[in-house]
Order: structure tokens, then sequence, then C-alpha cells
């Protein structure tokens, strides 16, 4: 039987489930895949991310090349958010495993409920 590969930041899939294997990255992805928006606007929809969490997750994505940043010439200057190309894409592949949990969710919650029934019963 052959060595297995470790996995590092190396890695390809690590790298990038790094980034969006975090709630508020997918969350945010999925938001602006409805279209350019604003930082409160932003943060009003996504329930629970604080103003500091929700800063921090957008600089993460504008720096992995997902999200660009545009200052509106408007007095004061506003900030808008959209996902680039390569966000839209990344929006695909999510977008498949968002309609995922949303088909399995209850089955789910029902095999948990099954299974935490059971192991109160066995404890």
């Amino acid at each position: 039987m052959g060595a297995r590969r470790k996995l590092d930041y190396d890695c390809p899939i690590r790298d990038v489930l790094d980034r969006v294997g975090d709630a508020w990255s997918v969350l945010t992805i999925i938001e602006l895949s409805k279209g350019p928006c604003r930082f409160n606007a932003l943060r009003r929809v996504i329930d629970g991310i604080s103003q500091r969490m929700l800063s921090v997750t957008l600089r993460q994505l504008e720096r992995d090349g997902l999200v660009s940043r545009t200052v509106l010439p408007t007095a004061p200057p506003q900030v808008e958010y959209a996902l680039t190309d390569r966000g839209h894409s990344l929006f695909h592949a999510i977008g498949a495993l968002s309609d995922w949990a949303v088909e399995h969710q209850p089955g789910i919650r029902a095999s948990r409920q099954l299974y935490d029934e059971s192991d109160r019963v066995a404890s």
C-alpha cells in the first residue's frame, strides 16, 4: 500500500477549501451572486455577521480575486462589492452545494434526531 500524500497549504484543494470552508465567505459569495452590494446592505442580509468579520471576509475574498471593491463617486464616498468572474465561477460550485443542502437538510435533521434519541437510550 502506497504512502498517502500529506495535504499542506501548497495543495490547491486545501488552499481553496480554507477560504470557502468558512461560512462567512460562502454566505457573502451567495449574497453577492445576486448583484453588487454595499457594505451595510451586505451586513443587514448576512444574519449574525459582525462589522469586523464582514470587513475581514471581504478583504480575504478581494485578496483571492473573488470579489472586487469599487469606490463610488458620491459624497460621502460609498463602496460597492461585486463578484469577479472567478467569484461567479466559484458561486456555481457553491450553488450546487447550497441546492444539495436545501434538498437534504430535513433528512439530515431527522437522522440527527434519531441518532441522538438512540444514543440516549444506549447510554
